[in-house]
């Protein structure tokens, strides 16, 4: 028969294998701490009243380049890109204010508004005359700098981004009407709770639909996460007030490079399961659309060069990277 002492010595041990083994449980349920592996640094500056913006500092010499990601996205959807032009160009990223870690408040997001937010990062970094590289929605921002303030830039580059938002087509709904309607895209399935596991899986997920993942980086700024460290919901924006904050311009008096995907590549998922008819007339009405806002982009912009990329994605800098950073070098080649 045990002593006293030898039982309490066999409790004590009992406890403490079960406490290790409930730490162990709860350690093992815990996503382990995430970082973002680019090689930037942060930095918050203030633009407005109450409102402080994300830079990315990427670091680099020579001339700088700032980034401006398109709409719902954060500086950081260019994590992957932005390094690779480093060893020419000092390169920055700014977050729109209502986005990522940027401020949010509840007005400033008319496109002169979002455009003065950019001037300020430039004045408050000292860049002299930066060119500006917008993709999407980003070209209202660029072509709202270039044609109040052109001296404040050496020049622009829209990466799928002059659009009617960048540069207004009076003709282009004429255009379109002679142009038959598309179907609607296939309907995307809702996510799995497999495909939510975890950010991997949710990149596999994108890449299955559209062909192209964004940098892993991107989702943590943009998605929620759930206390098991699943994928959530998408993080609130204010995309909407963006939209209703567009203006119109004709005028872009700096150098300009537009980069234009025509006909847009609509990813795996839609080329599965749309039939060739329906492809075909999706198609037909992106490129009309698309041509047509090329065409008068170079008839407005008589100085810049328009480049085609036939079947490049929306966001052509990840789904045709090296294309697009040769446009990019052989544009500031031609810069004073």
């Amino acid at each position: 028969m045990p002593s006293r002492g030898k039982t309490f010595c066999v409790k004590h041990v009992s406890v403490a294998l079960l406490l290790f083994s409930l730490a162990a449980r709860l350690s093992a349920q815990q996503p382990a701490p995430w970082h973002d592996p680019s090689p930037h640094k942060i930095q918050y500056i203030h633009v407005d009243d109450a409102v402080n913006l994300e830079v990315l500092d990427w670091g680099g010499t020579g001339r700088p380049l700032v980034l401006l990601a398109g709409l719902g996205d954060t500086a950081h959807v260019f994590d992957n890109f932005a390094p690779k032009l480093t060893p020419e160009y000092h390169v920055y990223g700014i977050t729109r204010r209502g986005f990522g870690a940027s401020s949010s408040p509840d007005s400033g997001y008319l496109a002169d508004r979002l455009g003065d937010d950019v001037i300020a990062v430039i004045d408050a970094l000292k860049l002299n005359r930066p060119v500006l590289v917008g993709h999407s929605i980003a070209g209202e921002e660029l072509s709202s700098v270039a044609s109040r303030h052109p001296e404040k830039v050496a020049g622009l580059i829209y990466l799928d981004a002059a659009y009617q938002h960048a540069f207004h087509d009076p003709n282009l709904q004429e255009v379109l009407k002679n142009v038959p309607q598309a179907p609607p895209l296939p309907p995307v399935p809702a996510a799995t709770d497999a495909e939510r596991a975890n950010f991997h899986s949710w990149a596999l997920r994108l890449k299955t639909l559209y062909g192209f993942e964004p940098p892993e980086s991107e989702y943590h700024e943009t998605r929620e996460v759930t206390e098991e460290g699943h994928v959530g919901d998408t993080k609130p924006n204010k995309a909407e007030e963006v939209l209703q904050g567009e203006e119109q311009y004709t005028k872009i008096p700096v150098p300009a490079l537009a980069i234009y995907a025509i006909p847009h590549d609509q990813g795996p998922y839609v080329r599965a399961h749309a039939s060739p008819e329906a492809l075909a007339a999706i198609d037909a009405r992106d490129a009309a659309a698309a041509t047509e806002q090329a065409r008068a982009f170079q008839s407005g912009v008589p100085s810049a060069r328009v480049v085609i990329l036939p079947h490049a994605h929306h966001y052509v800098f990840i789904s045709n990277e090296s294309d697009v950073l040769r446009e990019i070098r052989a544009f500031l080649a031609t810069l004073q």
